[in-house]
This record gives structure tokens, C-alpha cells and sequence, in this order.
């Protein structure tokens, strides 16, 4: 490891714990969601853990992530919920990899892929209860109505919640009152799916009614709260952070007070300080705006000062400090010691945790532990 000027490292045993403290409050099967590379954490190791914990099923938005897991050999069940028109069904079904329904077209063209395979489809249909997003709305009489829905193996129904992580909200009972709707519609037209889902990771916490047949973990899996405002922190949640992210010193400076720092000249240090040089920057998924973010090093926090670069971001180490180049810090990791968290960085640029370890790029090495 002493090679990398940063890393990822992510512990698997963190994923494990987060997976079986959900399977313990949820007592319902668990869908390891795994898309966008786990959120950043390496798809196909985090996939591999999550199954070994416990989970049963595996949740992909695209349909590359859900073959790559195939061509790993992992053999549970994978759903993949954004195959879109024109995407590789003849492989995804062939594959036996479940397929979102979103719409009419989707279903004809899953359908026409199957019957040239002559292989039935395993389908979970998408019903829009209130998001207006993915899912069926404005076709779903039209759908209903359609003789050939026995033709594809219908193995569930979904749906996604809009405001979960708001536990007095209204809207959540509303879209569940929606979902019971449409499966009750379904049912009349003699489809009954095996699995009802609805639950993310913040339903799955804390809505015992929204868990029903399975429920989708993706950012608490991770140990990250699916909303620091409204559920508290990770640490409140007995969620486990799994990532921290590390770089090595590229260089370590003595300055005036009053030097100007990073592009536009934006920051100026108010004495003589010293600053530390980190190899990161927002080709690495650093935001470029961040600000009142920065590292952990000997035990301090050292804030970042001026705008973050395209390789690098400048801290200030204060002038008392001893740290030299080559010397590793922490960017952000799970704040038991007093280090930025992911949340830290999120409020940074006004933004959430999901995006922070999401974005950091393929430039920057996972190690597992």
C-alpha cells in the first residue's frame, strides 16, 4: 500500500455488520442495492461480501453492472431497474437477470427478446406511486388490459419512496396506500407477483409497515444515515462507515501570513502557517467548492483553504505542526476519532453523503480489509 498517493480502503467487515444489524430489525429478506460501483465501494467485492452476510439479492441500476456480477460468477438473484430502450435484454435474460418494467415499450421489448430466446423473462414491474420518476402512471389501465402479461415470469411489483427518510410525512403513507392500490389491480388481472418492495434504507429503519416482502439496502449498507437532518448520524443509527479515505502528504510548506492560496487567489492565510499539499482533487471526486472540509492528521483537523485544484487541495497544518511530506492523512473516515466524516464533506458543498463516496473516481485504488 505504501506506493498510492491516496486509497479507498473499505472494510468489508463494516458491510457485513451494517447488512445483518438491517436482516435483525427487518426480519425480511434484504436486496444488497449495489449499483454505481456500491456506491463507490467496488462492485464486485461489496457484491461478494454482501451475499456471504446474508443478503439474498442483489439491486443494479444499469444493465452492464448487473452482467459484470454474472461474469464474476456471482449466481443470486440480480435485479436491474434502468435497462432502458435499446439496452442488452437478449443477455440480461438469457443471464437470468431480473428486468424493471417501467412502461409499455420496455414490456414489449423485453417480451419480443424473451420469445426469440423462447425463454420466459423474469420481470418486476415499477409502479410510480408518487415520485414521478421511474414506473407506471399515465399506461397502467392500458397495461392491466394486456393478455399477454403471462407470458413473462412476473417475480415482483416496486415501488420507490420519495421522502422516507421524513418519518411523520404524510406522502409516505400516501404512496403506501398507492402501492396497495396497484397491487390489488394487478392481482385482479391474475398476476400476482412472488415479492412486493418498497422499502429503501431509510423505510427499511425505521417504517416497519413499508418492509413488506423485501427491503432495498443501499446507503446504510454502507453505514451511512440516508439523512443526517432527519435520522441522526450514523453512529445514532449503529451504522458501521465503511469507507475512509486516505492520501499521502505530497508536500509540506512554510508561509507568510497573508499569502494568497489556490486559484483566484480566493484564500489568504491570516499568519504564518504551515500548509500541506493533498495529492487529490476533483478528478479524484473532491468537490471544487468545498469549503470548512479538510484532513485528519496527528490528531488534529486541518481545514482546507482556497479552491480545491484538479489533482491537488491545499490544507493549512497550522505553524506548530510536524507532519512531513509522504506522511499519511485521513481525508474522511468514520469520525470516532475526530476525523471528517463523509457527512462533514457533504455539508461542505451543500450536498449528501451518497454523493461523496459515490463520486470519488477510478483514480484512487480501493484497498479491502
Amino acid at each position: 500500500m505504501s506506493a498510492y498517493r491516496a486509497r479507498a480502503v473499505v472494510d468489508l467487515a463494516a458491510i457485513t455488520a451494517n447488512i445483518k444489524l438491517i436482516q435483525s430489525t427487518c426480519s425480511v429478506p434484504v436486496m444488497a442495492v449495489v449499483k454505481a460501483d456500491a456506491y463507490g465501494h467496488g462492485l464486485i467485492p461489496v457484491a461478494k461480501a454482501a451475499i456471504s452476510a446474508g443478503a439474498t439479492w442483489l439491486g443494479v441500476a444499469l444493465p452492464e453492472e448487473a452482467l459484470a456480477l454474472r461474469k464474476a460468477g456471482i449466481t443470486a438473484p440480480i435485479l436491474a431497474w434502468l435497462a432502458s430502450p435499446g439496452a442488452p435484454l437478449s443477455e440480461l435474460i438469457a443471464h437470468d437477470i431480473d428486468i424493471a418494467i417501467p412502461s409499455i415499450a420496455i414490456f414489449s421489448e423485453v417480451l419480443a427478446a424473451a420469445n426469440a430466446l423462447k425463454k420466459k423473462a423474469r420481470i418486476h414491474i415499477e409502479v410510480d406511486t408518487g415520485m414521478s420518476r421511474g414506473g407506471f402512471r399515465d399506461e397502467w389501465s392500458t397495461f392491466l388490459e394486456r393478455s399477454d402479461l403471462t407470458e413473462v415470469e412476473v417475480i415482483g411489483i416496486f415501488s420507490h419512496f420519495a421522502r422516507a427518510d421524513e418519518a411523520d410525512s404524510d406522502f409516505n403513507l400516501q404512496q403506501k396506500m398507492r402501492f396497495a392500490e396497484m397491487v390489488k389491480e394487478l392481482g385482479a388481472c391474475g398476476i400476482s407477483p412472488q415479492i412486493q418492495h418498497l422499502a429503501n434504507s431509510a423505510a427499511a429503519l425505521q417504517d416497519q409497515a413499508a418492509r413488506m416482502g423485501m427491503v432495498r439496502i443501499g446507503i446504510a449498507m454502507y453505514g451511512l444515515s440516508p439523512d443526517y437532518e432527519h435520522m441522526g448520524s450514523s453512529k445514532s443509527l449503529n451504522l458501521q462507515p465503511a469507507m475512509c479515505l486516505e492520501a499521502r502528504l505530497h508536500l509540506v510548506k512554510e508561509v507568510e501570513a497573508g499569502s494568497s492560496v489556490g486559484y483566484g487567489s480566493s484564500a489568504q492565510t491570516t499568519r504564518k502557517t504551515k500548509l500541506g499539499v493533498v495529492p487529490l482533487g476533483y478528478a479524484d471526486g473532491i468537490p471544487r467548492m468545498a469549503k470548512n472540509a479538510g484532513i485528519f492528521v496527528d490528531g488534529e483537523r486541518a481545514p482546507l483553504i482556497g479552491r480545491v485544484s484538479m489533482d491537488q487541495f491545499v490544507v493549512d497544518l497550522g505553524p506548530d505542526a510536524t507532519v512531513k511530506g509522504g506522511e499519511w492523512v485521513c481525508v474522511f473516515g468514520s469520525g470516532d476519532s475526530g476525523e471528517y466524516t463523509a457527512d462533514d464533506w457533504a455539508a461542505a458543498v451543500s450536498s449528501i453523503n451518497y454523493e461523496i463516496v459515490t463520486r470519488i473516481g477510478p483514480r484512487v485504488p480501493r484497498i479491502y480489509k
